[in-house]
C-alpha cells in the first residue's frame, strides 16, 4: 500500500524543484489552477472530484495525492468518491480501474484521523 501523504509531500517537492529551474511554467499552472477554483457552476468539493476521476485516467499519482486530500477537506463522502470512480472506470476501463484502487487507498488515508 502507498503512504499517501508521502507522496504528497514528495510532489510538493518537486514542484519547488522545478519551480527554481523555471518558475514561469510554475507560475502559468498556478494562474490556470486559479482560473478553474474560482466559484463558478461547480462546487469545490464538485470539482475535486471531478480531478479524481482524470487523475484515474491519466495515471497521475501526484494528482491523486493533492486532490484526494482536497477532496476530504471538501466535504466528499466515500460514496460520492466511489460513484466517481465508477464514472472513470466505466469511461476508461481497466486502467481507470487500476487507479481508481490507489484513489480510494489515498481518500480512506488522508480521512483517518
Amino acid at each position: 500500500m502507498a503512504n499517501w501523504k508521502e507522496t504528497l509531500d514528495a510532489s510538493m517537492g518537486t514542484i519547488g524543484t522545478l519551480a527554481n529551474g523555471n518558475s514561469g511554467i510554475i507560475d502559468a499552472l498556478e494562474v490556470l489552477g486559479k482560473a478553474t477554483s474560482s466559484k463558478g457552476a461547480l462546487d469545490e468539493k464538485t470539482r475535486e472530484l471531478i480531478s479524481l476521476a482524470v487523475a484515474a485516467t491519466t495515471h497521475c499519482e501526484g494528482c491523486i495525492s493533492v486532490h484526494a486530500d482536497a477532496a476530504v477537506k471538501a466535504g466528499a463522502s466515500r460514496d460520492e468518491l466511489l460513484e466517481t470512480l465508477a464514472v472513470a472506470i466505466n469511461l476508461n476501463a481497466g486502467a481507470a480501474l487500476v487507479y481508481s484502487s490507489k484513489i480510494l487507498e489515498a481518500f480512506d488515508q488522508f480521512s483517518a484521523k
